[in-house]
């Protein structure tokens, strides 16, 4: 892995973003090496303090993540009236697990990470992250998520599916079958906040994603957050719900939790499903011709 660090720069250069590149100033090493599923790599870098990647794609840094772990937590979580039990597959780093630990209401929350070694050198090596694992209401499954859920019906409030792209042990996680048992994972009014790629880059696989979707849940809508390690500096979330809309938040955000967060807010949820209009054309449902408001 260390050609990818060159002249002291780490560049994530990947077929799925063919002609793209991204590179942070690397200042040291602190681990490189392989789990039984893929590469992992954590560095101390200039501009953007401790990063993880994995097979050579960033996956989380210190200085952006509260961009994606805070909207990918707390918008279904803000779109559910009462979400008491919560199941996250993958967000081995723990991040996740931080924000949701921010609702009083959730008395549960499950972990579903495939990769054990993500779970104990993110302990290691980003401390910053995970702090979730600190969290007492916490019960961690070293398991494929796609078998987890299949053994579990009507359990769910709410399901994050934080996942990294869909390659190797994640492809799974993008397919009808898995969105299927997700549907039957949930308790009745459920919402599944899925990672759903970047409009920029992965256009027909996030159309795909949607319609697929939509053949299984009765409300599908397309969020987004920015953050500038991520492939586009954009990346988006798929919220399934066996219920109505998630584009306004239910519940209010006490001036205490607000105080924890810095980027989520009442307006950024609303904000984050306005979208511009080449990416309506691909997540918006079409009839007669027009593209539905």
């Amino acid at each position: 892995m260390l050609d990818k660090i060159i002249t002291g720069w780490f560049s994530e250069v990947d077929e799925q973003w063919p002609g793209v590149a991204l590179s942070l100033k690397v200042k040291k090493v602190l681990y490189e090496g392989r789990t039984k599923y893929q590469k992992i790599a954590f560095y101390e870098t200039e501009s953007f303090g401790r990063i993880m990647t994995l097979d050579d794609v960033i996956q989380i840094t210190e200085r952006d993540e509260f961009a994606y772990q805070e909207m990918i937590a707390h918008l279904p979580l803000f779109a559910h009236p009462a979400p008491g039990s919560v199941l996250v597959i993958g967000g081995g780093d723990g991040g996740v697990l931080r924000e949701i630990a921010k609702h009083e209401l959730v008395e549960n929350i499950d972990l579903c990470e495939i990769d054990e070694d993500v779970i104990t050198y993110a302990k290691k090596w980003l401390p910053y992250a995970a702090l979730g694992y600190d969290e007492p209401r916490v019960n961690v499954h070293i398991e494929d998520g796609a078998t987890f859920v299949k053994k579990n019906e009507n359990a769910y409030d709410v399901i994050i599916v934080d996942s990294s792209d869909p390659e190797g042990p994640a492809r799974a996680l993008f397919e009808a079958p898995f969105y299927r048992d997700l549907y039957r994972a949930l308790a009745p009014g459920g919402i599944v906040c899925s990672q759903a790629e970047s409009l920029w880059l992965h256009g027909p696989l996030i159309k795909e994603l949607v319609a697929m979707s939509r053949e299984i849940f009765p409300s599908v809508e397309y969020a987004f957050t920015t953050i500038p390690t991520y492939p586009s500096g954009q990346i988006g979330f798929m919220l399934s719900s066996k219920a109505g809309s998630c584009r306004k938040p239910v519940r209010k955000l006490t001036a205490k939790t607000l105080e924890t967060l810095r980027y989520y807010n009442a307006g950024i949820h609303e904000a984050s499903f306005v979208l511009p209009q080449f990416a309506k054309k691909i997540v918006e449902p079409v009839s007669g011709g027009e593209i539905k408001p």
